[in-house]
């Protein structure tokens, strides 16, 4: 049934970062709705603005300069794995594993030495991080601390938003590595 379904070029946007990030956020790869408005996390019912404005005390009706710029003040970056692949749909289990290709994080984190933590936004961000980057930062040297937080997809409807809202805050509230 695979060779059947028309597996959809996609590519991950630039990230959203500012002065000295301390945090970075990633992902695996835009779902269809982020990629026809070129916005991180556009699906409606994706929980990550929310998450992200409740944390800092600000509405979510922020529009998505503001909350972009609530991140960069609060020194989060934000990204994803891959800067490419192919799948149908927006579901990361569809992403065709021969077509991925990976973000340049050592020229991101050399440019931004002071991230100093990756938190990633559900289990395939972090699946595919330790497949075909983490290699790559050991060889150049840049060590980090890794943490996965809850999928914000709302995919990953077997979490209540209140139970992932509170893993993302305790992680955000937690003082900074490094």
């Amino acid at each position: 049934m695979k060779d059947k379904l028309t597996l959809q070029p996609a590519s991950s946007f630039p990230p959203i970062v500012g002065h000295e990030p301390r945090i970075l956020i990633l992902g695996s790869m835009p779902g269809i709705e982020s990629l026809k408005q070129q916005r991180y996390y556009a699906h409606p019912r994706n929980a990550f603005w929310p998450i992200i404005t409740s944390f800092f005390g600000q509405s979510v009706k922020l529009d998505y300069p503001q909350r972009c710029d609530l991140l960069i003040q609060k020194r989060i970056a934000v990204w994803d794995v891959l800067k490419s692949c192919r799948r149908p749909g927006s579901l990361d289990q569809h992403i065709e594993t021969e077509s991925m290709v990976a973000n340049d994080f050592v020229e991101l984190l050399q440019r931004h030495p002071s991230i100093r933590q990756i938190f990633f936004n559900g289990g395939k961000a972090e699946q595919v991080f330790k497949r075909y980057v983490i290699k790559q930062l050991e060889a150049a040297d840049i060590l980090l601390n890794y943490q996965r937080l809850p999928s914000t997809s709302p995919a990953h409807a077997a979490m209540k938003f209140e139970t992932k809202q509170q893993l993302w805050h305790q992680a955000l509230s937690a003082p900074p590595i490094g």
